[in-house]
């Protein structure tokens, strides 16, 4: 049997949730790169555009309000039948979510000035801003994505992968974003796969435990 997955999506209440239909494509398509079946999405926008995929797609759509707490994510999560979880443009703090078996895709490179790119408040625009002003102060000449294991803190799980990207000269904001955009559309679905079938793993305690392949 497949893996099973359930993808938490943000969106906004007139758009997003691409990465999360890429993950669908990925899982659907001939020779797509995710061998694992998506069992559902989850956004705290009831209406926009993670449920407008998901009924194109006709994915299972899970609308959650809050509490943002222990309880209700394992209920959940429960309630699911999903093995793994996989945060794509979720913006809430996730808690009581088995560490080991939760991941996020971060749109910057945590490893750089000490995971200043990660942490409260460190999502979608914000991200973007704060990485594009430190290229033009000269504080970092790289930028990228990263994959990481969640655990009750915003962006402090281990991190099992990061794809950078050079600055070329008179790149734009917008032009960053669209390469990160990109960089996140082809690589989640295969690290998503290494994930879900043991060639990354962590035992969601130990960050001296976590195994990625050479």
């Amino acid at each position: 049997m497949l893996p099973k997955i359930l993808v938490f999506a943000s969106g906004s209440s007139t758009g997003g949730g691409s990465g999360f239909e890429n993950l669908v494509r990925h899982s659907r398509e001939a020779g797509g790169d995710l061998k694992a079946e998506i069992v559902g999405v989850v956004s705290n926008n009831e209406h926009g555009g993670v449920r407008l995929r998901a009924d194109a797609l006709k994915i299972p759509f899970i609308y959650f309000s809050g509490p943002y707490d222990a309880e209700h994510y394992r209920a959940l999560a429960e309630k699911s039948g999903a093995e793994w979880f996989v945060l794509s443009g979720w913006l809430k703090k996730v808690q009581g979510l088995d560490p080991k078996r939760t991941f996020n895709i971060h749109p910057a490179l945590l490893s750089i000035l000490g995971g200043h790119f990660g942490g409260k408040d460190m999502y979608g625009h914000h991200v973007l801003d704060a990485v594009y002003g430190a290229l033009k102060r000269r504080e970092v000449n790289e930028f990228g994505i990263s994959m990481h294991f969640v655990t009750d803190e915003y962006d402090r799980g281990p991190v099992f992968f990061e794809h950078a990207m050079t600055v070329k000269e008179g790149m734009t904001k917008e032009e960053m974003g669209e390469k990160v955009h990109k960089a996140e559309h082809e690589w989640q679905p295969k690290i998503t796969n290494m994930v879900v079938h043991g060639e990354i793993e962590w035992d969601g305690s130990d960050p001296q435990s976590l195994k990625v392949p050479s």
